[in-house]
């Protein structure tokens, strides 16, 4: 009863009803109904983050279902859009499309909308790849489901370029055709109707333009449902105005496809960066993902990777093929070989080429077995030959028919069988790029083989594994240079173990060592400050180190087995170069420092017995392995160590070869500590180490005035532990400038001739000019040099430790000594008085001309008037020599001078003066005489020049001649006067300057 009601109530309203009440009605109802199309309009946003991934987590048929969305097919759908009026039905056809972004489904919505106004039978529709026109769906009516059209379209695989059938010319023309009777239109492919079955009368056949006026795309219907012969003008007119919303639709459609394969893009490339970093050390593991990754992504059948053997260095060999002319670059548009005329001309390498790029290993994943690896055996075939080609000209090559492009190079039958093909699947289409590392270099090549889709891969698949193939040559670069790092950490473990052997003291010194006797402390002055270590020999150097080991008591203290003592005593000493200063008796010295400054300067009472024990081991270790050069030379020659370390050099080396003794084979005198105490008295001796560098000296200077002028009395704390022990490192390793003169003149010396040879190494290697201190043609500036070290550096860091550590005085006097001993010194070779050979160092110039010290030697420094001396030339200067008559002097007839110059003088003047003191006279045998020759006026006046600017600037006094041996004064009778040596008279001027007095 309820049907019948229903029945003529539906009557009476098509019938009888007006139609703005059957409008109200149906607006009404739409409302209500759960699956209206007013709900589902209001239910379409814009697209969210939830959306977006439930759109890649989804297929396409799911995604064009919804559960509130009534069956398109249904006749219901078509019954409800059938009670709208035309414009009403044409903008909810509209709105079905617009907010709809899955390619297919939009499609198929578009043809049966399409279908729904034009009342056509079916229809097709086409979209723009290249010149082509693919497909997208083909025959679709108002029935058919979604799924069935995709799956006919991929089965179909319709492609009909431009100009070519009804389609094809309406996407070239971009105009309508409307046909009345298909087989009498030439247009028309006859064999679509012989496979299908199908009758095709009438065709409508219409382009999909964008907002630029080009052709996306091409839409088609057939044939009338309503029995019409024709599409009426109402009909073209009807599909082209819903298609012009339809391109709008499409393109976003097409857009948001372009912006899913670029999210799935970019998420296989930061999943291949994780690879790349969890698979670095297995190359295997690495290929294996990334191939499986790249298959994924561009969906292809197989992937293969050829490799090159780098350790041939076939990458040298990829450098020549890359520098022939025309060479090729990834910079270049990809080639898209469809042509063989254009393959012949762009093929540029030859076969002779190809066969030297020699792949060693190749990964392959096809489409149903796994990952293959074939090593060393990569056997001739297309792959190979593609690869090869590729690698040598480095340009990436899409090949859309392999067979064509094989045939066009006529290439030898040998290499054209698939031989080494794992699965046989034939190659239709492959994508071929060259794998390249961080230098540019050829490491591979990489391949994609078939497309699924059967299509040749597209510009966005090139662009996809331009990027892929970025992140695979990167991932495979590290992982081959982590397998080298892994050998060569390997063999650099092996090169140590034998450096360990060879570097550790053998059993038999030990033995000897151990079995000797120990003398006492006092045997060898080791609680003097003055300690001399020259008549010392290398045995009883270790011997001395022993014992003050065993006088702190550390061997006592620390369980350190005593023949593991003497080992490491030994090593230590084995691994000091024999350079000229910083070498295992230097090691000594500050270590014996550091033991007087313990005991007779008290400093124990502030440290405890595992510091003792880290600074004796820090200060025979500060120097292991000193090559003679400091941190700066290693800078400037880029050396290895400067490499490794960036800041205090040396000290870091020497720390490191402290550790690797100790490490050594029976050489860990630490071995009884517990873990807490090795660590403390580790970072003890590492702390103690790089404190030895003069930099870190004088960041930590400030500090410890600092601490000192707020009188600090504890010095427990772990930072100010550390700044003392800093502090007391330095004042060791400068201590020889605190020892005996006799013994601080002769360091100096081995100290200067270090730094000369250093200086004479960047001369030569680096053509640069050494500082003063380097330069051997400045070796007299020692003494001054000597003085300015010891201002800045010495006097200053022993006045505050022996200010706030009174024990320690000795150092700072003797530092005092030196100092005035240099002072001395500088002034001397100021004056002329001596100079400072290679050999020498305060040797009166007269030895090296006599060898043996001059006697009885009177002379005068005067000062000449210059108003005299305009006026009359007969004023003169002269010196009273009273020589020894050795042949050598006669021999060399010098003329001796001596005096002072101006503080103001220039070098080159301060040279000529210092040259001046020995010269040579023009006869043999003459006596020697200051007093110009009459007729050599030119040098009498070019002497008194000088005695002119000498003695008018204010000099210092002489030293007394009593303190220099083979001086007597001229009126003081005390000196002999052979008999046989002649007497020259001098003339003295009246205008005599009072800073000067007769030697």
């Amino acid at each position: 009863m309820m049907d019948l009601d229903a029945d003529e109530v539906e009557r009476w309203l098509c019938e009888k009803a007006p139609q703005d009440l059957v409008d109200r009605v149906i607006r009404a109802r739409l409302q209500h109904r759960t699956g209206s199309l007013t709900i589902s309009r209001a239910k379409r946003g814009s697209m969210t983050s939830e959306m977006f991934n439930t759109w890649l987590a989804s297929s396409p048929i799911k995604r064009s279902r919804s559960p509130n969305r009534v069956t398109r097919s249904s006749g219901e759908w078509r019954h409800r859009l059938g009670l709208l009026d035309e414009g009403e039905l044409f903008m909810e056809l509209i709105r079905d499309v617009s907010n709809e972004l899955d390619i297919d489904v939009l499609c198929h919505k578009i043809l049966v909308n399409v279908g729904i106004l034009t009342r056509a039978d079916r229809g097709s529709l086409f979209l723009v790849r290249g010149r082509h026109l693919v497909a997208k769906l083909f025959d679709v009516t108002v029935d058919t489901e979604l799924s069935e059209a995709v799956d006919k379209a991929k089965e179909e695989e319709i492609q009909i370029p431009f100009g070519v059938g009804v389609a094809g010319t309406v996407a070239e023309t971009k105009q309508v055709v409307n046909i009345r009777n298909a087989y009498q239109d030439p247009r028309f492919n006859r064999e679509i109707d012989h496979m299908t079955g199908y009758t095709t009368n009438l065709i409508l056949c219409v382009p999909i333009c964008n907002y630029d006026n080009e052709v996306i795309g091409v839409a088609q219907i057939i044939n009338k449902t309503d029995g019409s012969h024709s599409f009426t003008e109402h009909d073209v007119e009807i599909f082209q105005r819903y298609l012009t919303f339809c391109a709008i639709g499409i393109q976003n459609a097409q857009l948001f496809e372009k912006s899913i394969q670029e999210f799935q893009r970019n998420q296989m490339l930061l999943s291949l960066a994780r690879s790349i970093f969890e698979e670095q050390n297995n190359l295997d593991c690495l290929v294996s993902k990334i191939m499986t990754q790249a298959r994924d992504l561009i969906k292809c059948e197989r992937c293969v990777v050829f490799l090159l053997d780098l350790e041939c260095e076939e990458a040298s060999h990829l450098e020549h093929f890359g520098a022939k002319p025309g060479n090729y670059s990834l910079e270049k548009k990809a080639s898209t070989k469809n042509s063989t005329d254009t393959l012949a001309e762009e093929v540029a390498v030859t076969q002779e080429q190809q066969k030297d790029v020699n792949f060693t290993t190749a990964f392959e994943l096809g489409s149903e077995l796994g990952v293959k690896k074939i090593n060393k055996n990569v056997k001739p075939s297309k792959l190979l030959q593609i690869a090869q080609e590729v690698a040598s000209s480095t340009q990436l090559l899409n090949i859309a028919d392999v067979q064509v492009w094989a045939a066009s190079l006529s290439r030898q039958p040998s290499m054209e069988s698939d031989e080494g093909c794992t699965d046989h699947v034939p190659i239709k289409s492959i994508l071929c790029m060259p794998i390249l590392n961080g230098k540019k270099d050829v490491i591979g090549v990489a391949q994609l083989i078939n497309k699924e889709t059967g299509f040749p891969f597209t510009d966005c698949d090139v662009a996809t594994f331009e990027a892929f193939a970025i992140f695979c040559g990167l991932g495979i670069h590290n992982t081959q240079m982590y397998e080298s790092a892994c050998k060569l950490m390997a063999k650099q473990k092996v090169a140590l173990e034998c450096l360990s052997y060879h570097a550790t003291a053998s059993v038999d010194d030990t033995i000897k060592l151990a079995q000797d006797k120990i003398p006492s402390a006092e045997t060898y002055n080791l609680y003097s400050f003055k300690f001399i270590d020259f008549d010392l020999s290398d045995d009883d150097t270790c011997k001395a180190t022993i014992r003050m080991f065993l006088q702190c008591n550390l061997v006592q203290q620390f369980q350190i087995p005593y023949h593991v003592l003497c080992k490491w005593v030994l090593s230590v000493r084995k691994n000091y170069r024999p350079v000229k200063y910083h070498n295992w008796r230097h090691a000594l010295n500050v270590a014996q420092t550091m033991f007087a400054m313990l005991k007779t300067g008290k400093m124990e009472r502030f440290m405890s017995d595992l510091e003792i024990l880290g600074l004796l081991v820090a200060c025979l270790c500060h120097d292991l392995d000193h090559r003679g050069t400091n941190n700066a030379f290693q800078t400037k020659t880029e050396s290895p160590l400067a490499i490794l370390y960036t800041t205090s050099t040396m000290e870091h080396h020497h720390f490191d070869q402290c550790v690797m003794i100790l490490n050594s084979d029976g050489n860990n005198i630490f071995q009884a500590l517990s873990p807490e105490d090795y660590r403390c008295v580790m970072k003890l001796v590492e702390n103690s180490i790089l404190s030895t560098d003069l930099a870190m000296y004088f960041k930590k200077k400030n500090r410890f005035m600092e601490v000192v002028e707020n009188g600090e009395f504890d010095w427990q704390s772990e930072e100010k532990k550390a700044l003392l022990c800093g502090i007391l490192m330095t004042a060791c390793d400068v201590s020889a400038i605190a020892k005996p003169w006799e013994v601080q003149h002769k360091m100096a010396k081995l100290v200067a001739d270090e730094f000369f040879d250093q200086g004479d190494l960047e001369k030569l290697q680096l053509n640069q000019q050494p500082m003063a201190m380097m330069d051997r043609e400045k070796k007299d500036e020692l003494p001054q040099m000597q003085v300015e070290f010891i201002d800045v550096i010495c006097l200053p860091l022993y006045k505050v430790l022996c200010d706030t550590f009174p024990w320690i005085m000795p150092l700072y006097e003797g530092t005092l000594e030196n100092r005035k001993h240099w002072k001395d010194l500088a002034e001397k070779v100021e004056m002329g008085l001596t100079w400072i050979d290679h050999d020498k160092i305060e040797i009166p110039v007269e030895e090296f001309f006599t060898h043996k010290s001059t006697k009885d030697i009177e002379f005068t420094v005067t000062t000449l008037n210059t108003t005299q001396n305009s006026t009359k030339k007969s004023n003169t200067k002269s010196l009273d020599l009273n020589l020894d008559t050795s042949a050598a002097f006669h021999r060399n007839g010098a003329k001796f001078s001596s005096f002072r110059k101006k503080p103001t003088s220039s070098r080159s003047f301060r040279n000529r003066v210092s040259r001046s003191l020995y010269n040579s006279t023009a006869s043999g045998g003459g006596s020697a005489s200051m007093t110009s020759d009459p007729a050599k006026p030119s040098d009498a006046a070019a002497t008194a020049d000088q005695h002119n600017m000498i003695s008018s600037a204010s000099l210092p006094v002489f030293t007394s001649p009593a303190s220099t041996p083979g001086y007597s004064s001229s009126g003081g009778g005390g000196g002999k006067q052979p008999a046989h040596t002649p007497s020259m008279s001098a003339t003295p001027v009246k205008n005599k300057s009072k800073y000067c007095r007769i030697l």
